[in-house]
């Protein structure tokens, strides 16, 4: 669904549940679609998710697919420098990018934490 990029908007969300999942494949999904969107300078779809999802897989499974992307004149300078407004904004910078998936993240799981077993025992 998210290489397809066929539902606006909802590219960011794929982004985020991969990054939650957490997971190997997960990081294959986020790096295909990488390899197929951020040459495409011309389309400005979910590609900063994407890289923020895998720079947080990859920090989290002890990975490196991101660098491929992240390499000084590589891919993602290529594509955010494509947009004269973009260069060297900050928030455009991938430790950036990560730090607010992490962000996103850290709040998403503090609200999804399973119940204690006495406190389900208490609800039924």
């Amino acid at each position: 669904m998210l290489l397809a990029s066929e539902f606006c908007f909802s590219g960011s969300a794929y982004c985020f549940a991969l990054a939650r999942f957490g997971t190997h494949a997960d990081a294959e999904i986020l790096t295909s679609y990488l390899d197929r969107y951020l040459p495409r300078t011309d389309l400005r779809y979910d590609q900063p998710a994407a890289l923020d999802a895998l720079l947080r897989l990859d920090a989290y499974l002890g990975t490196h697919h991101a660098n491929h992307f992240t390499e000084p004149d590589g891919l993602w300078d290529q594509w955010v420098n494509a947009l004269a407004h973009l260069r060297d904004h900050p928030a455009y910078i991938p430790a950036e990018q990560c730090r607010w998936t992490d962000l996103r993240c850290a709040f998403a799981n503090g609200w999804t934490r399973p119940r204690s077993r006495s406190r389900l025992t208490a609800a039924t």
